[in-house]
């Protein structure tokens, strides 16, 4: 066969394999048999082989897979992508459809402006952006972090549903379509059944089998594509529904247009789309699919509401996480029955123990639950626990796992009552609560391992002295090779006495888990890391130290307040009152931690290693007006102008004051999207005014 007649092959065995592939993954109806269809793509296999310069990256042999990715490039989204508001009722989003009219008739001359919703199932998968240049598929990265994510296009290309080029030519020269990517659960169950018979015939016993399991589509979807063998993910049929299209200059005026037009241009649009004219048509969409959802062929967590018209979104805008313009209804919560194995404790940084309930292992709205928090001893009274208990099981807003309430039909008499304990688990002092807390407290802060790895911990973290070098478990390191006691013994961290160092860090099982080795390049960034550290500003290093009840606001107030740390340790709780917002609580806690010996010489060798221990006039807000002279703020929820940070910023440029709660002192409660409940009904109650953004900025000009 000459190259000629060979690229005329390719190019009709390319044709006819997309054609099929469309018919089978998109349409769902297959006009030829599985084996006729691989015959086909073993033909053009072996001719691409033969003719390797013939080879097209987007011919559909790139499908099965092959290449191997060591490394998943990062890379910045050229649209960011956003996350939703999520709501769990009905009447919230009757608030939501009050909000939208109100912003549209007050953008619009004619009362009463109409406009549409679109609404889609909330598919639960990973969500992925696919940018085509010339009609040809070009990258596909994941959401990330919504501002950049990972570039996965050779996996992607495996998805059968999604084009690798599009065969008309009325699109622009480059766009860019979102959607979710999915297991269906077919695919799940069969992969899970494959490891179960193999696992079996090997010799394991249940409990290890039900730890090899995939353990929900979502996570086993995430964890397909961020594969380095791309044979691999071809094998476990991932799909993908799309939703968004993106460009610059489309020839569309709604969303429900975009996705006719991506439907006409050969992507995967679910059939389930709705087009509503009210917020009832939403109810009723809603109240379907709550009831049908168990009979779709993969998973879906809730319904996403959009408006429809573009014009309409625009006018709607942004807050600084989300659109206003869309929403989406959470399901609530399932709940599950399981047996109560055991009750563990866990001790904070700051002494407080947390009972665990570990719990026989049990699927819950899409993960394994094997422990829940049971918060204090109150709780556990409350729910009257004993052990064997068999316990109800919910997920807090689908995410943290917690008990709701015993089935009293199935305790046994030989149940035993919990029982908090007295001592702590890790030091054995005897415990402490002061009176009108929740919380049961280890007093041994300067010898309960747990305490003083947990201070170090916070004194690194990204707020505090943002010493990034040494997460993953290097504190845990250096403390167990007795190479720190305090955060000031970072300061004195020599190169000969970490190299070398390693770990082997346990899971929540106490399973072997991953190792870690402090190596050259490694040691040198964690003490460059260190280095970097002693230019943190006064404010920062105050809440680093980590004084009980001193988070960021109040360790920013003391520091404008007493401008040092001496002024700080050698001021009296009368002196402490003083200062914005520092109340009897947490002037006693100051005083408690300044008492202590050890926490002194702290901070001395803080001094030493040439931290700032006083204000600096660089880190002083730069005083642009006198606007807001005399007045103070709580700022609660997003904006679309300002980030939190940046918003408290302004307000303290402009004269006023930044408080952390809602008191008789307030002047205004700043509320952006996502309030506070508990602020907004604490101002209401006090008589405090609540602004929004827009006011906020006529405020100041």
């Amino acid at each position: 066969m000459t190259e000629q007649q060979a690229k005329k092959r390719i190019d009709q065995l390319s044709k006819e394999l997309d054609e099929h592939n469309y018919k089978y993954y998109v349409l769902d109806k297959p006009s030829i048999s599985d084996y006729e269809f691989d015959k086909l793509l073993d033909e053009l296999i072996t001719l691409e082989k033969e003719f390797s310069q013939l080879l097209s990256p987007e011919s559909p042999s790139q499908r099965v897979g092959g290449q191997i990715t060591k490394e998943f490039k990062n890379i910045k989204h050229k649209y960011p992508m956003m996350s939703l508001g999520n709501t769990y009722s009905q009447d919230e989003l009757k608030d939501f459809d009050e909000r939208v009219r109100k912003v549209l008739n007050e953008n619009s001359d004619s009362p009463n402006q109409k406009f549409e919703y679109v609404c889609e199932l909330k598919f639960d998968g990973l969500s992925i952006g696919l940018t085509y240049k010339d009609g040809k598929l070009f990258q596909a990265v994941t959401r990330g972090d919504g501002v950049q994510g990972d570039e996965v296009t050779t996996n992607v290309k495996t998805i059968r549903s999604i084009p690798l080029a599009l065969g008309k030519d009325d699109f622009s020269n480059e766009f860019e379509v979102r959607g979710e990517i999915y297991m269906p659960l077919k695919s799940f169950e069969k992969i899970n059944k494959e490891i179960r018979e193999q696992m079996e015939e090997d010799g394991y016993d249940e409990e290890e089998i039900f730890e090899k399991l995939l353990k929900n589509p979502r996570n086993a979807a995430s964890g397909t594509v961020k594969m380095q063998d791309s044979k691999v993910v071809a094998k476990r049929n991932l799909d993908c529904f799309l939703y968004t299209l993106l460009a610059e200059n489309l020839d569309v005026n709604s969303h429900f247009e975009s996705l006719e037009k991506l439907k006409q241009w050969g992507f995967k649009i679910s059939d389930h789309v709705k087009l509503c004219k009210t917020i009832d048509d939403v109810f009723e969409y809603i109240n379907h699919w709550e009831k049908a959802r168990t009979k779709l062929p993969f998973e879906i967590d809730g319904i996403v509401i959009k408006i429809n018209s573009y014009e309409q979104q625009r006018q709607l805008g942004f807050t600084a996480k989300s659109p206003r313009w869309a929403i989406s209804y959470k399901y609530k919560a399932e709940s599950v029955s399981t047996k109560l194995l055991a009750v563990t404790y866990q001790v904070g940084r700051t002494g407080a123990i947390t009972p665990v309930a570990n719990l026989q292992p049990v699927f819950l709205a899409g993960t394994t639950v094997k422990r829940a928090s049971l918060h204090n001893a109150d709780q556990i009274e409350k729910l009257d626990l004993h052990l064997g208990d068999f316990v109800f099981v919910e997920k807090g807003g689908e995410i943290i796992p917690k008990i709701t309430a015993v089935d009293l039909s199935k305790r046994e008499k030989k149940f035993k009552k919990i029982k908090y304990i007295d001592t702590c688990p890790e030091c054995r002092t005897e415990l402490v609560r002061k009176e009108g807390e929740a919380n049961h407290y280890c007093p041994n802060e300067l010898g309960c391992p747990p305490q003083i790895k947990g201070k170090i911990e916070h004194f690194i973290s990204r707020k505090a002295m943002n010493i990034d070098s040494l997460g993953e478990g290097k504190v845990e390191i250096l403390f167990d090779n007795g190479l720190i006691k305090t955060s000031a013994d970072l300061y004195k961290l020599k190169y000969e006495k970490l190299i070398g160092l390693e770990k082997i860090i346990e899971n929540e099982e106490g399973e072997k888990h991953k190792k870690i080795s402090l190596q050259g390049k490694s040691v040198q960034k964690i003490l460059a890391g260190i280095e970097a550290s002693k230019e943190i500003f006064f404010e920062r290093v105050l809440y680093a130290i980590g004084i009980r009840y001193v988070g960021e606001t109040v360790a920013k107030k003391l520091a404008l307040y007493f401008r040092s740390i001496d002024a700080i340790m050698s001021a009296t709780a009368e002196d402490l009152i003083k200062a914005d917002e520092i109340g009897e609580k947490i002037a006693e806690s100051v005083l408690d931690f300044f008492n202590v010996k050890m926490n002194r010489d702290m901070i001395e060798k803080l001094r030493e290693a040439g931290l700032h221990l006083e204000i600096s006039e660089a880190s002083l807000p730069k005083k642009v007006s006198s606007k807001l002279d005399g007045l103070s703020f709580v700022v609660s929820g997003v904006f679309s102008q300002f980030g939190r940070d940046e918003i408290k910023e302004v307000i303290e440029q402009h004269g006023g004051k930044n408080q952390s709660g809602v008191s008789a002192k307030t002047s205004f409660l700043l509320a952006g999207d996502e309030a506070g409940p508990s602020k907004l009904e604490k101002a209401k109650k006090l008589k405090v005014k609540i602004i929004d953004e827009k006011e906020f900025q006529n405020m100041i000009g």
